[in-house]
């Protein structure tokens, strides 16, 4: 029996909110929210250490200097771009708000940092196993929308997700990522 599109609640055709299909549906929304809250306040955590040097962190200064010792042009705006985007696309993953966007942006982001790690193997510390794994539920939470338990529900445009959607988002994160290698690295 298919699901209905209804945007307040998921249920089959005959069997309501009670039926089995209805519970399979929020398996995987609480299932969605905690892969959404693992990996975006992750990146978010991130993003507040290349910008305000917190947890530990760089600060914007320190990370402006690991970008240029990379090789990227004009290395504090690449920090304060990393910084911003990790966090708030991290924040806006976590609560599920413009979820395609936010998954697009932790891709650009996750793909310039495999760019960089390239080459120094696959397992950490140094290699690009944390990253893919980031950039992977990144890329599915965009393709497969946040579940009901999401801010995206509560906005004022269509809530049902369209995978053309994350398709799109996607693409714009991985130009992105493609501009920022191409342009900025040297």
């Amino acid at each position: 029996m298919p699901l209905s599109t209804s945007p307040s609640r998921y249920t089959t055709a005959s069997g309501g909110p009670g039926s089995p299909l209805a519970s399979a549906q929020s398996g995987i929304d609480i299932g969605l929210l905690l892969l959404r809250c693992a990996v975006g306040l992750t990146m978010a955590v991130h993003g507040s250490q290349k910008l305000f040097g917190w947890f530990n962190g760089a600060g914007l200064d320190g990370t402006a200097g690991f970008f240029a010792s990379d090789g990227y042009s004009a290395p504090k705006t690449m920090a304060t771009v990393a910084g911003l985007t990790e966090t708030l696309c991290g924040l806006g993953l976590a609560i599920g708000l413009l979820t395609p966007l936010a998954g697009a942006g932790i891709l650009g982001i996750m793909l310039n940092a495999i760019a960089m790690k390239w080459g120094n193997g696959f397992f950490n510390p140094s290699g690009i196993e944390y990253d893919l794994i980031l950039l992977t539920a990144a890329v599915s939470l965009a393709l497969t929308g946040p579940g009901r338990l999401a801010v995206d529900h509560l906005l004022p445009v269509p809530r049902t997700h369209r995978p053309s959607h994350g398709i799109a988002a996607l693409a714009l994160g991985a130009i992105a990522a493609a501009v920022v290698l191409v342009a900025l690295h040297d």
